[in-house]
């Protein structure tokens, strides 16, 4: 922001130096860039900050030097002459898309005289680096960047049926702006329209074909607050940034729009006459009470370390602007009613949110450099929470066993974005801004995200692609934000049983005593009879799968591949984060090989849960060994399930026959519930 020191003084009395201005600025917030001499004027460049938009203009700035040094702050009120014919008669202003343009205004002057600017007009603009056009653009420039709220005068000779009409560009739709540059507009932009075309980019640039020029003489004053992001996109899509877009990008003093209106219609009629019709036409929103925020006393002391007095204090947030409220009640134990402030921020602050927000306030102003540096704050130990800790040994473990970790962007590709959805059927959110070339849909799985990561890794020659993720997916939900829901993506250059031990020793690691379960899954993207739900106690908490040839061949991958989906906060719920310690059995191990035949349907690990299920307390694990098919030894649609038990006891030496009794066991009821026989 570029501020004139003569400028200043129209507000503030400055009678200290520039540099001393200057610091002070500084250490409030309000960076210094440079100074500089232009003319008999003093130029000062501060850097701004995005939640500063108040300062934005020269009272903005003025506003910071009343309170920093105490003096009196004025503004100007204006209050234009108005003539005796109303505005209501002589046009009209339709608002059609309230959700781009919060609030519009209009007044009229008539019968003004478009000529040079007077000479303290032209200085005020050229101390700037801003170029005079005409007395009525010039005055507009004046005023924005007096006030930060940004202006636009249109030809009113020039709008076909006298009308504004305030709406969202068609598709397809040009306009050719003050710049004499053309642009093609499309849905999502803010226009300013006739009855019959677009007359401005609402809040970025006015249109050509109603600039006001040497013949202008009905002027129409616009005033309005629009959609900062709605502005940004429309900027950043047309490169096409002005000072207008950059400050409605932040978000301007709602009660400022009028305010401006006025000031600018008082300056016009000063520098180029004319006539101001009677009222204002005010369509949107109007502004709304500020909610009054509470700060605790103490807590200045607790977070600066320091004491400040509550006058002082008062003195500070009363001349930002913040109006006192009657003291709250019951603010809990420990909060004396009479050891507190209740205000309510000022329109043109609407960083001040929280209690935080005051005490940083009160800090800036009573000056960093009055807190001692070996000033005892309190402070308390971090303490990760119970997620970081359960995402922590699920890292080590992923890492431990050779996957690396992944960091892509959360939009992808239509295609992309329909190849592997599990979670929801709805269909994917829609971003107006692709983050790279059609990558536009917001991702409902991270598995698409994995395999273009695998795709490009392939394309450069990487032997091993070994890759995880831990981000989140965007679940669609009616007329509501999107249901974000973080997970676990893995792509694996090993095979299913590769990935699915990773996974289990996963879930071990969290959490010992839990058994990790599947069931049969189908989907395009997987391989038959290689694909599985992942389940822990009857629920679902993710997927797993050899990736198919068709799938393979639409990403674009060369080698074969596996995948696995789980939800994080399945694995929050099943966590035991508090170390357990059990006595270690000082008695050996007996351990049995059985070789199940089974039929082609029969799973892994439904064997494995009637093993567990049937050997009791004595078994110590069972261990997949090996599949084998031969049609001719074992039989049409049969398979051989080659698994090791290990048996121990706590109290005592486990004979062989006793081992021999728990394998008998263990057969007999794998014969019961999956037909297997014990092949010898």
């Amino acid at each position: 922001m570029i501020v004139s020191w003569n400028w200043l003084k129209q507000y503030v009395p400055l009678a200290m130096p520039p540099e001393e201005f200057e610091r002070r600025l500084m250490l409030a917030g309000l960076n210094h860039e440079e100074t500089k001499p232009v003319g008999n004027d003093l130029v000062i460049d501060v850097e701004i900050t995005s939640n500063r938009p108040d300062c934005l203009g020269h009272i903005g700035i003025a506003r910071e030097a009343a309170v920093l040094f105490g003096v009196p702050l004025s503004i100007p009120n204006p209050q234009p002459p108005q003539g005796k014919t109303g505005i209501a008669g002589l046009t009209t202003v339709k608002l059609e898309c309230p959700a781009l343009c919060y609030r519009y205004t209009a007044r009229l002057i008539r019968g003004v005289k478009v000529q040079a600017s007077p000479s303290w007009l032209v200085g005020s603009l050229n101390t700037l680096g801003i170029a005079p056009i005409n007395n009525v653009v010039d005055v507009t420039n004046f005023v924005l960047m007096e006030c930060g709220q940004p202006l636009h005068a249109f030809d009113f000779q020039k709008l076909e049926g006298r009308e504004i009409i305030v709406r969202e560009a068609r598709k397809g739709e040009r306009l050719e702006a003050i710049n004499h540059k053309t642009y093609e507009l499309e849905p999502g932009m803010c226009v300013i329209a006739d009855r019959t075309r677009a007359v401005g980019l609402g809040g970025v640039m006015g249109g050509a074909n109603s600039e006001v020029t040497s013949s202008t003489t009905d002027v129409l004053i616009e005033a309005a607050e629009f959609d900062p992001l709605s502005i940004r996109n429309t900027a950043r899509k047309l490169s096409l940034h002005s000072d207008s877009s950059y400050r409605f990008e932040r978000g301007l003093d709602p009660e400022g729009v009028d305010w401006a209106s006025r000031r600018c219609c008082e300056l016009i009629l000063q520098t180029a006459g004319g006539e101001l019709a009677a009222g204002v036409i005010d369509v949107g929103r109007k502004p709304t009470e500020r909610e009054p925020i509470v700060l605790r006393l103490g807590q200045l002391k607790h977070i600066l370390g320091i004491e400040i007095d509550t006058t002082e204090v008062r003195r500070i947030l009363t001349a930002l602007g913040n109006r006192e409220e009657p003291r709250a009640k019951n603010l809990g134990p420990g909060t004396p009613q009479e050891d507190h402030l209740k205000v309510s921020p000022p329109s043109w602050r609407r960083d001040l949110t929280r209690e935080i927000d005051l005490v940083e306030e009160v800090a800036r102003i009573h000056g960093y450099d009055a807190i001692p540096e070996d000033v005892n704050v309190p402070m308390a130990a971090s303490h990760r929470t119970e997620r970081d800790r359960v995402l922590a040994k699920v890292r080590e473990t992923l890492v431990a066993a050779g996957v690396d970790e992944a960091m892509t962007i959360s939009l992808v590709e239509p295609a992309a974005a329909e190849a592997f959805s599990p979670w929801t059927a709805a269909p994917p959110l829609v971003s107006t801004t692709p983050v790279l070339r059609r990558a536009d849909r917001l991702r409902r799985s991270l598995i698409p995200s994995l395999l273009e990561a695998r795709r490009h890794n392939e394309g450069l020659g990487n032997p091993r692609v070994e890759l995880f993720e831990i981000a989140r997916i965007y679940l669609p939900k009616n007329q509501s934000l999107p249901d974000e829901q973080l997970m676990l993506g893995m792509t694996s250059g090993g095979d299913f049983f590769t990935v699915k031990g990773i996974v289990e020793r996963i879930i071990s690691r969290l959490n010992p005593a839990t058994v990790l379960d599947v069931s049969d899954c189908k989907h395009d993207l997987f391989l038959p009879g290689q694909a599985v739900e992942l389940r822990v106690g009857g629920e679902r908490i993710g997927y797993l799968g050899e990736v198919s040839p068709g799938a393979l061949k639409k990403f674009e991958l060369r080698e074969a591949t596996t995948v696995a989906e789980v939800q994080i906060a399945a694995l929050e719920r099943i966590a035991k984060l508090v170390p357990q310690a059990t006595e270690l059995s000082p008695y050996p191990a007996v351990t049995r090989d059985l070789n199940l035949v089974v039929d082609e349907r029969v799973r892994w690990a439904d064997l494995a849960a009637t093993v567990r299920k049937t050997a009791g307390s004595e078994l110590e694990s069972v261990e997949y060994r090996d599949t084998y098919r031969d049609s001719q030894r074992l039989g049409q649609g049969k398979k051989s399930q080659l698994l090791t038990i290990a048996l121990r006891r706590k109290d005592g030496t486990l004979t062989n026959p006793e081992a021999d009794t728990v394998r008998d066991q263990i057969v007999a009821a794998c014969a019961q519930l999956h037909g297997a026989t014990l092949r010898v």
